[in-house]
């Protein structure tokens, strides 16, 4: 992949890059549209709306004088079911095992909001020592603002230089940018290749058991 070094620390995207969560936003988006007599959008175009927070994702679905009351009633939805449907993405098992055995610190952001991010990384990724779990708080910027990736290197003692972010989308990628971060990009989440390739990450991968590489 690249003569880097490998990384003290990885900082992981949670929706469509550890965890395919598609069906359960999907699910209490539809239920949320339901209750103010809107039509559901495909699964294809809710895939291409996650990644930038709640808000973002219900002002693609409606008009925005609706936002706000059709985000609260999501809010209820997903919060009484959020990790039925969920499941880590194929392969991952193995690498995070690996990343655990070579002593690399593990840490989650996610511009979800952080009363979801936490149990789902709980039930989801539990086995694993993800030594910081963080979703979008009241008040605190949603990526691509440096802000919380920087915080967290900084509650683990590690250096930006020395931590790459991995996620499935531009956001994450001109997180890591803005953070001094090694970018990697995975093509199995929400967003398409070509998006990826446009925000310049230093590697794309293509499957979990790449990156592992990230260890050589």
């Amino acid at each position: 992949m690249t003569d880097a070094r490998p990384p003290l620390a990885i900082l992981f995207d949670l929706d469509g890059t550890l965890v395919d969560s598609l069906e359960d936003i999907a699910v209490a988006l539809d239920l949320a549209l339901a209750d103010h007599g809107i039509a559901r959008p495909t699964r294809e175009m809710v895939r291409t709306w996650i990644g930038g927070g709640a808000r973002n994702l219900i002002a693609h679905a409606v008009e925005p004088a609706l936002v706000e009351p059709v985000l609260a009633r999501f809010g209820v939805h997903y919060r009484a079911a959020p990790h039925v449907h969920s499941r880590l993405y194929a392969g991952l098992e193995p690498v995070l095992d690996q990343l655990v055995a070579a002593g690399i610190r593990l840490a989650i952001l996610s511009n979800k909001p952080h009363d979801l991010t936490v149990p789902i990384a709980a039930a989801l990724l539990g086995r694993w020592p993800f030594e910081i779990v963080a979703g979008q708080r009241a008040g605190v910027p949603l990526k691509p603002s440096p802000e919380s990736a920087l915080a967290i290197a900084s509650l683990l003692g590690v250096a930006p230089a020395d931590c790459t972010f991995v996620g499935d989308s531009a956001i994450d990628i001109l997180t890591a940018h803005a953070a001094g971060m090694r970018a990697v990009a995975v093509t199995w989440g929400f967003r398409p290749r070509a998006e990826l390739v446009d925000a310049s990450p230093a590697i794309i991968v293509d499957e979990p058991a790449q990156l592992a590489a990230l260890l050589r």
